[in-house]
């Protein structure tokens, strides 16, 4: 009898973490539900009055992989969540960090930062500009003066695991 009940207790539970790691996978966005892509490709562009507007998502995915901008322009970045997941969860931002400075490692030392919105207070020299965290249905928005310094410079989700999961993306600054 103890036999019996040990088998279906272990079977309870293989069911239970099988679907939790598939909620985790999805919500990683290592598995889709329709099978479509959940992969940025997009190329932003700033309107007229230099702002871009990016979404994230549960996916943990940016809308935009790169948007242009040149030396020493006003920019002002809009991010926008449109998730469903709860803020402690799911919460999304956007910070653009210098040239030369390791995305990974930044990240990586952003994850015990929570009351700096994961960005690490030791690496904050390496912060061009950066959002708040915006929960599900929210915005943030960032203005500031593009760098002078042409070239790429990463913007990254710091909430952890998003840029491991591929929440990241280029501003590429050109000349003026």
């Amino acid at each position: 009898m103890d036999n019996k009940i040990g088998k279906i207790f272990h079977l309870a539970c293989l069911r239970i973490f099988c679907r939790d790691f598939s909620v985790g996978l999805l919500a990683a966005g290592f598995l889709t539900l329709n099978g479509s892509s959940l992969t940025a490709d997009e190329v932003g562009q700033l309107n007229d009055e230099g702002v871009i507007e990016i979404t994230g998502n549960d996916q943990m995915k940016f809308d935009v992989s790169s948007f242009e901008v040149k030396a020493g322009q006003e920019v002002t970045i809009i991010l926008k969540n449109i998730g469903k997941l709860p803020k402690v969860a799911m919460a999304h931002n956007i910070v653009i960090i210098q040239q030369g400075t390791d995305a990974m490692k930044f990240a990586m030392a952003g994850i015990s930062s929570k009351d700096t919105d994961y960005v690490p207070p030791a690496m904050k020299e390496s912060v061009v500009a950066m959002t708040d965290l915006a929960g599900p249905g929210e915005s943030v928005k960032v203005t500031f003066t593009a760098p002078s310094e042409p070239g790429d410079y990463a913007y990254i989700c710091t909430f952890p695991g998003h840029f491991m999961a591929g929440m990241k993306g280029l501003m590429v600054v050109k000349d003026s």
